[in-house]
């Protein structure tokens, strides 16, 4: 989590303040234009930290953050150490609320401000998975229902909340076999990622006659399948593949970028596939063809 998270406000917007921390923290988290899995998680980063300093945000001081950063540092008998990441994000999740908080005259003084987070290493080169292992991983998963997950996944791009989100409305088949499969995700961001035929002819199958509605990956329970059961299918896979890293399902996306690019997929052409804010400063200035995704170039 980047410490760069609070919300520009003009001012003229700020008609009333916020009246209790119930009220602030609301007014922020609906300011946070964020999918709404970040958006509970950063919830959870102030309830626990809430609970910690056990006061009102207006009482707040800088002794109270530095004996929280100390705190969400600290090992428990339950767990190891937390990561950096970890402790960054509890952080950056509080010093963006009393940003927030201040801007609007709920709190006088940001203590927040006075608290620096340290940059991190990028590990990204770390979550990237070859083809060969991508490969694998889907292959051996003979579950019909994980195969086709993991096979959009990687095929789409997408955010592990956007594809479990999937309901069949959401899928159009196109007369060549392709399908064309509606994304909503990060800032309220709505994009059309087209499949090529084989993964048309695998959804069409995994349809049947499911209606509209149904959701395209559905849980024993016949709703959606849970972003926990997703990361569970993700794991067990690539145990089952040998992989040795420990990959999450958003390293499939990672992959689905790396892959597509090192196949020769136009930078901007990867960037409006999978939904990046900015990939390159060059690909503000393309063109996009219709009719093409990056999933076009992968191997899958």
């Amino acid at each position: 989590m980047s410490n760069a998270i609070t919300p520009h406000i003009p001012h003229a917007a700020l008609v009333s303040q916020a009246d209790s921390d119930t009220q602030a923290i609301s007014l922020w988290l609906g300011r946070l234009k964020l999918a709404d899995t970040t958006r509970e998680a950063y919830r959870r980063e102030i309830d626990r930290f809430t609970g910690y300093v056990g006061k009102p945000l207006r009482l707040v001081g800088l002794v109270d953050l530095q004996a929280y950063a100390a705190h969400v540092a600290a090992p428990l008998a339950s767990r190891k150490t937390p990561s950096l990441s970890t402790q960054q994000r509890a952080l950056a999740a509080v010093k963006s609320l009393l940003a927030f908080c201040e801007r609007i005259g709920y709190i006088q003084f940001n203590p927040g401000a006075a608290i620096e987070l340290r940059r991190l290493k990028d590990t990204l080169s770390e979550r990237i998975l070859s083809e060969g292992d991508i490969t694998r991983i889907i292959a051996l998963e003979d579950d019909p229902r994980n195969h086709l997950l993991l096979s959009c996944l990687y095929a789409t791009g997408g955010r592990v909340s956007e594809v479990r989100a999937l309901v069949w409305r959401d899928v159009q088949f196109a007369d060549d076999g392709a399908a064309f499969v509606t994304l909503f995700g990060k800032r309220g961001q709505t994009r059309v990622v087209r499949l090529k035929p084989s993964m048309g002819k695998a959804l069409r199958q995994a349809r049947d006659d499911a209606p509209l509605s149904a959701p395209v990956f559905m849980s024993r329970q016949s709703k959606a399948i849970h972003r926990s059961q997703v990361w569970r299918i993700v794991k067990q896979a690539a145990k089952r593949a040998g992989i040795e890293a420990d990959p999450s399902p958003h390293w499939f996306r990672h992959a689905h970028v790396s892959h597509a690019l090192d196949r020769g997929a136009p930078a901007h052409l990867v960037q409006q596939t999978v939904g990046h804010a900015s990939l390159d400063t060059t690909t503000r200035y393309s063109h996009v063809r219709p009719g093409q995704s990056s999933g076009d170039y992968l191997a899958i």
